[in-house]
């Protein structure tokens, strides 16, 4: 299993000038690489790999408008014309339908406006010193502050400048499944905003709601931003304290998701949630909710945990009634609007609106995991 390891590295500020070459390179290369094929496919023709990276970065470098390509390392030129192939492949599986997940359009050119710049080498361009920096062909030994150490040798390194104007590398590693000692909890889960999720066993974790409580700030901040001149250096800086904030918050948001999914992986044999339309949701009045709340990361990383420990991820019909039902009697007593929070069964049992749908869901995973078929079973009345 492959797994990525990100760290922060500290560049020295002209090794900062040399990675913005390298960037910029790598950006005009990629979009070069990308107009050959879109130009060859117009005329109908077909174009290899090998070609396109022999007339965009060989035979560039000795055109007078290219010549400045030989300037960085050739590993990262070689790698952003990959990266095209792959955005073009990636196209076309999704058109076929071949590419699972939800459709992707087709590749677009690079701008030195972006909010994030990337650069990617693999075993021949880098090397991991006894010092423990980092040396990057062509720009040098890099400070990296190593939050852990790394399972296995990496087979390559992404160097990313995020909008924030900070700098990491991202290594892929080769990493061994551990799965965990076997246990014979399973628990439901039912997402919200209030709360973030209410656990079939009865435990609640609260939303911290990290863009709320930034607000303020950030409101503050957009508005120093909006007031400085187009162009000008103080309005470069004022854009670097928006982008800080709003990196601060996601930073937050992910940190919390990692600890509670790792928290729920480790006590959880199977874990069961339902399927939300969060694209669907995020269209409402509570967009901004929703996306505070960050249930596609969560779930997504309740799934990547699940098959690297050995637990079982199930994700059930996002139109399962999991509020509707009573999980005492099984009856489906109706939809209810989100201002009751709690109500009276027929059968006279009183449900938390929140426990009574994480019951359900954990009774309707298991319900999918036993069936034989591989079909949708309600739980039993």
């Amino acid at each position: 299993m492959q797994l990525r390891y990100q760290y922060r590295v500290y560049p020295t500020p002209g090794q900062q000038n040399a990675l913005a070459r390298s960037f910029g390179c790598a950006r005009v290369v990629f979009n070069d690489a990308l107009r050959a094929r879109q130009d060859a496919f117009a005329a109908g023709m077909k174009i290899s790999d090998t070609e396109v990276q022999k007339r965009v970065v060989t035979n560039a470098k000795n055109t007078p408008e290219r010549e400045w390509l030989a300037g960085v390392a050739s590993v990262v030129l070689v790698q952003s014309v990959r990266d095209s192939a792959t955005a073009c492949k990636n196209w076309f599986a999704s058109l076929s339908g071949k590419r699972k997940g939800r459709k992707v359009g087709p590749p677009r050119f690079k701008s030195r406006k972006d909010n994030r710049q990337a650069i990617r080498l693999t075993r021949n361009g880098f090397t991991l010193r006894p010092n423990r920096k980092l040396y990057v062909a062509k720009v040098g030994e890099l400070k990296v502050a190593w939050s852990r150490d790394l399972p296995s040798d990496p087979s390559s390194v992404t160097i990313i400048k995020d909008s924030a104007g900070r700098y990491f590398a991202s290594f892929v590693v080769e990493v061994d499944q551990q799965p965990l000692p076997e246990i014979n909890t399973e628990v439901g889960i039912d997402l919200g905003l209030t709360t973030f999720a209410v656990l079939s066993n009865g435990k609640t974790i609260t939303s911290q709601k990290f863009l709320r409580r930034a607000e303020r700030k950030l409101c503050k901040a957009q508005q120093t931003l909006s007031r400085k001149e187009k162009g000008s250096r103080n309005r470069a800086k004022a854009r670097w304290k928006v982008a800080r904030a709003h990196a601060r918050v996601a930073d937050s948001r992910r940190n919390f998701v990692h600890q509670q999914s790792t928290a729920i992986i480790r006590d959880s044999q199977a874990v069961y949630v339902e399927d939300l339309a969060v694209s669907g949701l995020a269209r409402t009045r509570f967009a901004k909710s929703v996306h505070d709340a960050g249930w596609a990361m969560f779930t997504r990383m309740l799934e990547e945990k699940a098959a690297r420990y050995g637990r079982t991820f199930v994700k059930i019909d996002r139109w399962f009634p999991s509020s509707q039902t009573c999980s005492a009697c099984g009856v489906v007593d109706g939809p209810k609007p989100l201002s009751i929070r709690e109500w009276t069964c027929p059968c006279g049992v009183v449900h938390d609106r929140d426990l009574n749908a994480a019951k359900n869901i954990l009774a309707a995973g298991r319900a999918e995991r036993r069936n034989a078929c591989g079909g949708t079973v309600s739980p039993a009345a």
